[in-house]
């Protein structure tokens, strides 16, 4: 297993990503196994947060792993499969909560704008690398976070954002030693466990669409996906 499910007591589930030889960039089965595990946890009325985390305080998620040996059509199913990925993160009924620590790279950067709260490690590499490679990925959660005219900076660029600047654009909760940001996250839902469950699931839903989310990242899908199909796409090995 690739992705590693704790539950913690009062409805908390910590998923950590365990590929720490790759700096957890996201190969095919590991996308199965994170989407799989999102399911699982977005049925489970007990629910109350999510830790979206990892094994390895060097790396979120480095991104695609483009080394593994695909045809075009694996190509394309690993594509889809990161478009499900992110509409599941998002369709989380509870506030989740990204341990941003290392490595938080393409994949990884759409992981922690999609989480509802982030905690960066002071070893924080936050990248929306999309642009090098012609990936059309990025507009669609980075702009309601940080404005039309920085997310435009941030993703055309793919410069590195750093702990210090992604709390002062709002995109960390807080910044803490890298090998202290989970338990500072698990710190934090078990703060929001002390709200009305009901209620933290209600405003969940009322975020998402006030905010229009899906549509947006419905709509950055399945350019995506098309990229893969007819463009240039992800190297695949």
């Amino acid at each position: 297993m690739t992705v590693l499910l704790e539950r913690l007591p009062d409805g908390i589930a910590v998923l950590r990503i365990d590929r720490p030889e790759r700096r957890n960039a996201l190969d095919s089965a590991t996308l199965a196994t994170f989407n799989r595990l999102l399911a699982e946890l977005s049925a489970d009325d007990d629910l109350r947060a999510v830790v979206l985390s990892t094994t390895s305080s060097r790396a979120l998620c480095a991104g695609a792993d483009v080394g593994e040996q695909l045809d075009a059509e694996g190509g394309v199913a690993r594509m889809e499969a990161f478009a499900e990925l992110y509409r599941r993160v998002e369709e989380v009924p509870v506030p989740t909560i990204a341990v941003c620590v290392g490595n938080c790279v393409g994949a990884g950067a759409e992981i922690v704008a999609g989480a509802d709260l982030r905690v960066a490690g002071d070893n924080l590499h936050l990248a929306w690398a999309g642009a090098r490679l012609g990936v059309p990925v990025g507009p669609a959660r980075l702009t309601p976070l940080v404005g039309l005219a920085r997310a435009k900076e941030l993703v055309y660029t793919g410069r590195v954002v750093r702990a210090d600047e992604a709390l002062a654009l709002g995109l960390a909760t807080r910044v803490v030693p890298a090998d202290e940001a989970e338990a500072a996250a698990i710190e934090i839902a078990t703060a929001l466990t002390a709200q009305s469950p009901q209620g933290l699931r209600t405003l969940k839903t009322m975020f998402r669409e006030f905010e229009a989310a899906l549509p947006r990242i419905d709509a950055e899908n399945r350019r995506l996906v098309d990229f893969q199909r007819h463009g240039t796409g992800l190297p695949q090995g």
